[in-house]
C-alpha cells in the first residue's frame, strides 16, 4: 500500500516536478536495482548461514520506509539517487522472503502460495492507488509522499510481531554456498530470465506513453490501478495453474503477453488501445513473477535455497539499470518503436532458452 500510493505518480514527480528527461528517469529507475541488487544475493547467502529470515524482512520495510521521508524532501532529481538505492536496497527481504514461502509449501502448492503473496502484494497496491487518486489532488507530491510511509511502518510491526521463526526449521549446511553447487538448469533459466529483464523496462514508460499520447498526470494512477487489478486477479489463478500443468508453459503464456504488451505500445496507444494495454501488462505481471519464484526455488540448491534465489534476483536486478537506460535512450533519440521493437526480439531468446531446460516432475510430498 505505501509503496504504490507513490509509484502512480513517481514518473511525472521525476519529470515534470523536478524536470528530469527520460534517461535520466530511466537511469534512477534502474540505479536503486542495480546497484543493491549485490544486496540481495548477500542477503540471501547470510540468511542461510545465521539460519533467519524474518530479520532481513522487516529490515528491508524499514528501509523503504525511510526513503519514502527522502523522497519528500528531495529538491531536486539528484537527491533521488541515495533515497532510491535506500529504497531499493529494501529488497534484501526478497531472497529470505521467498526462501521462507518455498520451504513452507510443496511441489503441488508452491506456485499456488506464490501467488497468493502476489495477489495480496497487487491488492495492497489498488488500495494504495485508490488512495493515491483521493489524496493527490489535495496533498501534492510531498505531502503524499509522507503519508505513504505509515503503513509501511505498520507491515515493520507486522511482521517483528506476527511472523515466528526457529533455527529447527532450517536443514543444516557444513559449507558455505558455491556457485559449482548449481545446475545446468538453473543457470540456463537464469540466463534467460536476464535475457528477458534486458527488455522488460520500468512501468514508468508505458505512464510516459500515456502522457505523451494526451492523458493528463490525474489519470497515471488510473492506469497503474488497471494493470494492477489486472496483476491481482491473474497472479494466484496462474501460480495454481502452473501446479497443475507446469511451470514452463506458463511462462511461455507470460512471455506471448508481454510480446502483446510491445505491440499494443507500438500500434494501439491511444483511446480505449491504452487501457488495453495496461490490463495486458497487468496480466503479464501477474502470470510471470510467481511462477518464476517457485521455478528458481525447485532448480535451486535445497541447503542452499536463499542463496540460490538471492543470485538469481542479483542477476535481473543488475539487468535493470541498462534495460531502463537502453529504452530510454532509444525513446528519446529515435522514438518509442525502437525499445519494444528490441523488446519483443529479446523475449523471442528467451522463449528459445527456456525450452531447453528440464522440468522436474512435480510431487504432493
Amino acid at each position: 500500500m505505501g509503496s504504490d500510493m507513490i509509484y502512480p505518480i513517481w514518473p511525472a514527480f521525476v519529470t515534470q516536478f523536478l524536470g528530469a528527461n527520460l534517461t535520466i528517469l530511466g537511469f534512477i529507475d534502474g540505479l536503486g536495482e542495480a546497484l543493491v541488487s549485490i544486496s540481495k544475493s548477500l542477503s540471501g547467502l547470510l540468511s542461510d548461514k545465521i539460519r533467519k529470515r524474518k530479520v532481513f524482512i522487516w529490515t528491508g520495510y524499514l528501509m523503504g520506509l525511510l526513503s519514502r521521508i527522502g523522497y519528500a524532501l528531495s529538491k531536486s532529481w539528484i537527491w533521488l539517487i541515495p533515497f532510491k538505492v535506500l529504497d531499493r536496497s529494501g529488497k534484501i527481504r526478497s531472497a529470505p522472503r521467498d526462501a521462507l514461502v518455498a520451504e513452507v509449501s510443496v511441489d503441488t502448492n508452491r506456485a499456488k502460495n506464490f501467488g497468493l503473496l502476489r495477489a495480496m502484494d497487487h491488492l495492497g497496491a489498488v488500495v494504495g492507488i485508490l488512495l493515491s487518486l483521493l489524496l493527490f489532488k489535495y496533498l501534492g507530491y510531498r505531502k503524499l509522499f509522507l503519508i505513504a510511509a505509515i503503513p509501511t511502518f505498520i507491515a515493520v510491526l507486522l511482521v517483528i510481531f506476527g511472523i515466528k521463526e526457529t533455527k529447527k526449521d532450517f536443514i543444516k549446511v557444513k559449507t558455505d554456498f558455491k556457485v559449482k553447487y548449481l545446475s545446468k538448469d538453473y543457470f540456463l533459466f537464469l540466463i534467460s530470465s536476464a535475457i528477458f529483464s534486458l527488455g522488460a523496462f520500468s512501468y514508468s514508460f508505458l505512464l510516459i506513453l500515456s502522457r505523451e499520447k494526451g492523458y493528463a498526470t490525474i489519470n497515471m494512477p488510473i492506469f497503474y490501478l488497471i494493470f494492477t487489478i489486472a496483476a491481482t486477479l491473474f497472479a494466484l489463478p496462474s501460480g495454481s495453474l502452473s501446479d497443475k500443468v507446469g511451470r514452463k508453459f506458463v511462462i511461455f503464456i507470460g512471455y506471448i503477453v508481454w510480446i502483446l504488451v510491445c505491440l499494443a505500445s507500438i500500434y494501439f496507444p491511444r483511446g480505449i488501445g491504452i487501457i488495453i494495454l495496461f490490463i495486458l501488462y497487468g496480466m503479464h505481471k501477474g502470470i510471470l513473477e510467481p511462477v518464476q519464484k517457485a521455478f528458481v526455488s525447485e532448480l535451486a540448491p535445497e541447503k542452499y535455497k536463499a542463496s540460490a534465489i538471492g543470485l538469481y534476483q542479483m542477476i535481473i536486478g543488475l539487468c535493470a539499470l541498462p534495460a531502463s537506460m537502453i529504452a530510454g535512450f532509444l525513446w528519446d533519440k529515435f522514438g518509442l518503436i525502437y525499445p519494444f521493437s528490441l523488446s519483443i526480439l529479446l523475449t523471442i531468446l528467451s522463449v528459445i532458452i527456456v525450452i531447453t531446460i528440464k522440468e522436474k516432475r512435480l510431487s504432493a510430498e
